[in-house]
């Protein structure tokens, strides 16, 4: 259903009850990794695809970045010039 690299491609689907009464397949919650990285300063521009394409050469991981930091909106990640966020080592 996912694509080998997506964050969701090992997450287990279970049933759950919709609003209308209708049973559907949703994925269960996905467990954070606890991860060590390197703290970034977020400079003007900065995109968490470049980011990762540059640490992991690999685009798509943008996730992993995503994963180590607590916002729940990835973009928040970036939002702020001179913030400070984990960046993972792989």
């Amino acid at each position: 259903m996912f694509l080998k690299n997506s964050r969701y491609s090992n997450t287990p689907l279970v049933i759950a009850r919709a609003a209308n009464g209708r049973d559907v397949q949703v994925l269960s919650l996905r467990k954070l990794p606890q991860v060590s990285g390197e703290r970034t300063q977020i400079h003007d521009h900065d995109q968490l695809d470049v980011m990762s394409h540059r640490r992991y050469r690999d685009g798509t991981r943008f996730w992993h970045i995503a994963d180590a930091n607590s916002d729940l909106e990835a973009n928040n990640l970036i939002a702020e010039t001179g913030r400070y966020i984990n960046v993972p080592e792989k």
